[in-house]
């Protein structure tokens, strides 16, 4: 009967893992749907919008959410686990609708009703606002660890800023990037649900008395945190954990001064300059800006996160605030803190205040609790993204943290020196406090904080976590090499491939099952049909459509003829220097000169995609952005090019617009300089969907060459070492400019306004960038890149051959999912064993009665 009831469009979509519409669920569905319009939106069908529509749709989905999120909570408080919450600044979540129906299994229940309904299930998806807090790759891999905490059934809370502003909207106007505020919450935002009844109240400014040798922090001004929750459901567990964000709202009385100046409408209006703290999120992540009001958003964050955390730990009823537990020593029983990045560093001085001045435990006692419950995730190997906050602003904004950042320093310099007498460079070298030197000021660095204070370090990928012990933090690892880990980041393949790439899951859960939605390892199942021919032309099939796709969307958008079957080459992820736009940019122009040299010579026809945002106030960035949209308008409307070749520059990057293009891509370009990106995540997603990775050695490549072999993946350029050699040597980018003609044009005609006939000196800047200052090596690297570019065009001419590195891709992802990066965590970080969790669904009790939190 089910069966019978399904559109086409639904049928082309069933699979085993999206569940059967049954007719009762359909029925219900629409009612609630129809509920919701009426009593929650306070419309008819003949008044109500688009928007209308999603936002009842969004409540139905909530209320299918609503009675699992109590229980697990109910669970949590019965059960008393270990609590892991992850603090970040950044919680890149992009859409929550369509990912809560997969999770919860009711998408083709949801699909058949609204089709029942005459709406279209795929045009209010798109109505969502994407939920933009996070810059790029640490926002998303805070938002895949969600994801994967919950569906390993781990007791986990996410805790995060509630941006009114997310990551700004990208305009591209004239070929330059311009920014336009992001108003995510203009419309309201369904998923969340304010908790005023949890307001908390932090502290800024004042000063620090002693009473009795007891510190005591006083005149301070006070903003108070709100919380609000949003809930993050497990993939068909019925765990539903919580993600916490916390907004700034002003105190809600005045000062006496205020009255007494009697200026009544003033003081409301001050109280905008408190809130001001979670107004925007700052716009980049490997950009270290010593911005007050950033240390502020660090510092609010960890302040309300660390007194939610104490009154949870001393609390563990539920629905009771009473103090239950009083003993801190079994703190680290109960609750482990990751830090993801130095952002949320500040909450190691913050816990020491509380555990010493609130609660009144000896130093001792308090710092050994303290290094047993945090945790620290390294991010970056760039210098200039490294956390070094400047002494004067610590000792305004937080007195007494500084004061007990300066004891922490001077007892851990005590043990170094102990451990090496005399060698004072080394403690030079490892101090918390840096010196001022000539012409500069005094600073903390927070990633020695966070080494000396967290009881495990670790970095993001097999190479990064190498050479954070071999350079960046080498004094710090001979210290203590056993707190020391490698947690090789991964995606969640519920989002990436699943929601994303129906027709891909489809073919796979065809060959292998669906096991591998939750067991990412099943995929190598696929590898003993890489000479399955059958096989290779779904996959090849499914890949073809979803170029269809997404020609389609970009000729729509963009105005441009794609030709669907070129090759389809993309690189989107923010655009830094070190992740090299621009040496695609060189290979892009040296393309088009081929093809105007020698018209008639046999080409391998391509479509080159770069998308991705520059930080506001970073020139070169934008005058990269600049130039490929220069160097797309020169090609694009070249009647002798026709369509070989083709540059479109997307616009607002972001993660709905990612769910649809990866799975089009045929390659992925990671060409970051050997030794400068962390891991990367986007690399995974691409190879999760079959797109093949042309790359350095860095990052998570490497592990990725490891895990498909070198045959499947195209490498070029220098590898670590020999970046250092080149270096040590002294690099001159002139060198090899001179050894390639081809090199040498392309940065004549960017330096001589080709490409900007109106204003020949435009890209100067860029050109000298080239010659005088290629910090990232791209002239070095530039005649590898172009060779490996041929020889994946010569590659894609073979399909058969192209079809089995894709299927290879695909079948070799298996380690690359959150689920194995969190359960790493769990065992080896947090010591928790995962997969504890397992809840039956709330209509599965006889006694419902306690369901709706009574």
């Amino acid at each position: 009967m089910a069966g019978a009831m399904l559109t086409d469009h639904d049928r082309r979509k069933q699979i085993s893992v999206r569940g059967i519409a049954q007719v009762e669920n359909v029925a219900n569905i629409k009612k609630t749907f129809n509920r919701h319009l009426h009593f929650s939106l306070i419309k008819d069908r003949n008044v109500a919008t688009p928007r209308d529509y999603y936002f009842a749709l969004a409540h139905t989905v909530r209320d299918h959410l609503v009675s699992r999120w109590i229980r697990t909570q109910q669970y949590y408080y019965e059960k008393d686990p270990k609590r892991v919450y992850y603090l970040s600044l950044e919680f890149y979540m992009g859409r929550t609708l369509s990912n809560t129906m997969m999770n919860l299994g009711i998408q083709a229940t949801v699909d058949e009703a609204l089709y029942q309904l005459g709406l279209d299930i795929e045009e209010l998806q798109e109505i969502e606002e994407d939920a933009g807090l996070g810059n790029g790759g640490l926002g998303r891999l805070a938002a895949c660890f969600l994801d994967s905490m919950a569906t390993l059934g781990i007791p986990a809370y996410g805790y995060g800023l509630r941006y009114e502003y997310g990551i700004f909207k990208q305009l591209i106007r004239d070929g330059w990037q311009l920014e336009e505020p992001d108003d995510w919450l203009r419309f309201g935002n369904p998923w969340e649900k304010a908790r005023p009844e949890y307001m908390l109240p932090v502290n800024f400014y004042g000063h620090v008395e002693k009473d009795n040798g007891k510190a005591k922090w006083v005149n301070t001004q006070v903003v108070f945190a709100m919380p609000y929750d949003t809930p993050v459901p497990g993939f068909r567990n019925n765990v539903v954990n919580t993600l916490r964000l916390w907004s700034a709202k002003a105190e809600n009385h005045f000062h006496l001064k205020f009255f007494n100046d009697g200026d009544y409408v003033q003081a409301v209006m001050d109280r905008n300059l408190s809130e001001n703290i979670t107004r925007v999120l700052y716009p980049n992540d490997n950009f270290f800006q010593g911005k007050e009001l950033r240390l502020k958003q660090q510092y609010f964050l960890v302040a309300a996160t660390l007194q939610d955390i104490i009154r949870r730990f001393k609390s563990s009823k539920y629905g009771c605030r009473d103090a239950v537990r009083v003993d801190f020593d079994t703190f680290p029983d109960k609750v482990a803190m990751q830090l993801n990045d130095t952002h949320p560093s500040i909450g190691i001085p913050e816990l020491m205040r509380l555990l010493i001045d609130i609660e009144g435990l000896e130093w001792d006692r308090a710092w050994n609790i303290s290094v047993k419950t945090f945790a620290y995730t390294n991010h970056t190997l760039l210098p200039e993204a490294l956390e070094r906050w400047p002494v004067k602003l610590l000792e305004t904004l937080l007195p007494r943290h500084l004061e007990i950042i300066y004891e922490v320093n001077q007892r851990f310099l005590s043990d170094v020196n102990a451990r090496y007498p005399g060698d004072l460079d080394r403690l030079r070298r490892m101090s918390i406090v840096e010196e001022a030197d000539g012409h500069g000021e005094k600073r903390i660095n927070m990633a020695h904080m966070c080494i000396v204070g967290s009881h495990v370090i670790n970095g993001v990928a097999a190479l990064h976590s190498d050479l954070l012990k071999k350079h960046t933090f080498k004094d710090f690892y001979e210290m203590f090499p056993e707190k020391f880990q490698n947690k090789t980041n991964g995606i969640t393949p519920r989002r990436w491939l699943l929601l994303s790439n129906p027709a891909l899951a489809d073919i796979i859960c065809e060959k292998i099952g669906d096991e591998w939605v939750t067991d990412l390892n099943q995929l190598s199942k696929l590898k003993p049909l890489a000479s399955n021919v059958g096989f290779l032309d779904s996959l090849r099939r499914v890949k073809q459509e979803n170029k269809l796709k997404v020609a389609q969307y970009l000729s729509e958008e963009y105005h441009v003829d794609i030709n669907p079957s070129s090759l389809f080459d993309m690189q989107v992820k923010r655009i830094h220097e070190y992740k090299r736009q621009l040496l695609n940019c060189l290979h892009v122009i040296t393309l088009y000169n081929r093809i105007k040299k020698n018209p008639n010579a046999e080409f391998v026809a391509r479509t080159v995609l770069v998308g991705g945002k520059a930080a506001p106030g970073y020139h070169i960035a934008k005058q990269i952005i600049k130039l490929i949209n220069s160097v797309g308008n020169v090609i694009n409307n070249d009647p002798i090019v026709g369509n070989k070749l083709k540059v479109i520059y997307l616009e607002n990057y972001r993660v709905s617009m990612a769910e649809k293009i990866i799975p089009a891509a045929d390659l992925s370009e990671q060409i970051s300089t050997a030794g400068t990106e962390a891991s990367g995540t986007g690399n995974m997603k691409f190879m999760l969907n079959g797109g093949l990775t042309i790359g350095t050695l860095d990052g998570a490549n490497v592990e990725m060459m490891e895990e498909m072999g070198k045959e499947n993946i195209f490498i070029f350029g220098m590898t670590v070492d020999e970046v250092a050699a080149l270096e040590k040597r002294g690099y001159n980018a002139d060198e090899f400019i001179r050894k390639s003609p081809e090199l040498a044009q392309c940065i004549d005609q960017i330096e001589q306004g080709f490409f900007s006939p109106e204003q020949p000196g435009l890209f100067k800047d860029l050109a000298d960038v080239l010659r005088y200052h290629d910090r990232f090596l791209l002239c070095a690297d530039y005649e590898s890149y172009i060779k490996c570019q041929d020889e994946v065009s010569k590659t894609y001419l073979d399909t058969a051959q192209w079809s089995k590195m894709c299927l290879m891709n695909v079948a070799s992802s298996g380690k690359f999912s959150t689920d194995r990066t969190i359960a790493e965590y769990a065992r080896e970080i947090w010591g928790i064993e995962p997969g504890e969790v397992k809840l039956s669904a709330p209509y599965e009790h006889a006694d419902d009665s306690h369901q709706n939190g009574n």
